[in-house]
């Protein structure tokens, strides 16, 4: 048993050191000030990675505006809605899927299963970087993005700029660049791209699936990196399916117990056990949470945000948003309140790390 979160605040006690050794950020020396930095309650237990020097004059002066709770508790109730309302339900069906015994499970049940898990793990974890970006916002600190649509992706390469920013941003400045990144040479830059990846990996947990995850992502980065990205830009839709099919199958990986079960559970996505055209059960789950996953789907893509963005530069329309806007705030805040009040089902997955 380990202290929960522990993985985020190690990282941000090393970037301090780092960045005081470099003499890129004063060495605080108020110790209340300081444990206020690694206790900061928002984003502790899981991200974003805060760096001290992003928030050191916070910590010592902020000015607290009406402007900024009013944009926290949006944020909040936003990032809420994604956890409770889309994650934890989404959660369920991939649960029961991945609960199957190897035998019942086939391809159709399979990729239900996997598209399931990869649409919580975003809303997880994503919604409780909103939650924390919106606290941190109420009480007067601006902590950095953690996702960018990371699913709009049309490579692999572009999909990790995307997605746990703060992880992907400490592993360059921390480790990449200071093991040389491509200043050494193609070989020498291959290998510390291998070396972040298998640390990336282990950063999750000392477990094997955790480093082959990380090895998965290392091979096709590496292989982007030799022949596959000049293709991938010229061809973006095959690039979208291509990421979207190698990111599912690499989350299959992570959500796994045991390697054996995570091969067990590709091979049935990849036609390895039975591969009927239509199985009843997923015909079932999809019946149950079809609308969800819809919304799922748009909600993890621009869509929504330039969709309000268009309806807002008509007049009658930007004054309908303004007076509905405190409801759609609210409505997530209250109805996530009620199933976390109804139920006990509330996995947060990046406790774990």
């Amino acid at each position: 048993a380990l202290p929960i979160g522990i993985s985020f605040y190690t990282f941000q006690l090393i970037s301090y050191v780092i960045d005081v050794y470099r003499a890129d950020v004063e060495p605080q020396r108020d110790y209340a000030a300081f444990a206020a930095y690694i206790s900061m309650f928002p984003q502790l237990i899981a991200g974003p990675i805060v760096r001290y020097s992003d928030v050191a004059a916070e910590i010592k002066q902020r000015t607290v505006t009406t402007e900024d709770i009013a944009a926290g508790l949006k944020r909040f109730c936003f990032g809420m809605g994604k956890k409770v309302l889309i994650a934890n339900t989404l959660a369920y069906t991939a649960d029961k899927v991945f609960a199957l015994d190897s035998a019942a499970i086939n391809a159709p049940i399979a990729w239900l299963g996997a598209v399931c898990y990869l649409m919580q793990i975003y809303f997880d974890f994503s919604g409780y970087s909103d939650m924390a970006i919106g606290l941190g916002r109420i009480l007067g600190f601006r902590f950095s993005e953690n996702f960018n649509y990371p699913y709009v992706s049309t490579s692999i390469t572009e999909f990790w700029r995307r997605w746990h920013i703060s992880l992907g941003s400490w592993f360059r400045d921390y480790l990449y660049i200071p093991l040389g990144g491509s200043r050494r040479g193609r070989a020498r830059q291959l290998l510390n791209i291998f070396i972040v990846w298998l640390a990336t990996g282990l950063w999750h947990g000392a477990a094997w699936t955790f480093v082959l995850w990380g090895l998965w992502f290392a091979i096709l980065l590496l292989l982007e990196k030799l022949v596959l990205l000049p293709i991938l830009e010229k061809h973006r839709i095959f690039g979208h399916v291509y990421t979207l099919f190698f990111v599912t199958l690499g989350f299959v990986l992570f959500a796994a117990s045991t390697a054996a079960q995570a091969f067990s559970r590709i091979g049935a996505m990849l036609g390895a056990g039975d591969l009927p055209l239509v199985s009843a059960q997923a015909v079932y789950y999809l019946k149950s949470y079809a609308p969800l996953l819809v919304l799922g789907m748009l909600c993890a893509t621009p869509l929504p945000k330039k969709a309000v963005a268009l309806l807002r530069e008509k007049k009658g329309v930007a004054l309908a948003l303004d007076v509905l806007e405190p409801l759609c705030v609210l409505l997530p805040l209250l109805i996530g309140t009620a199933f976390l009040v109804d139920g006990s089902f509330n996995p947060f997955l990046y406790f774990r790390f």
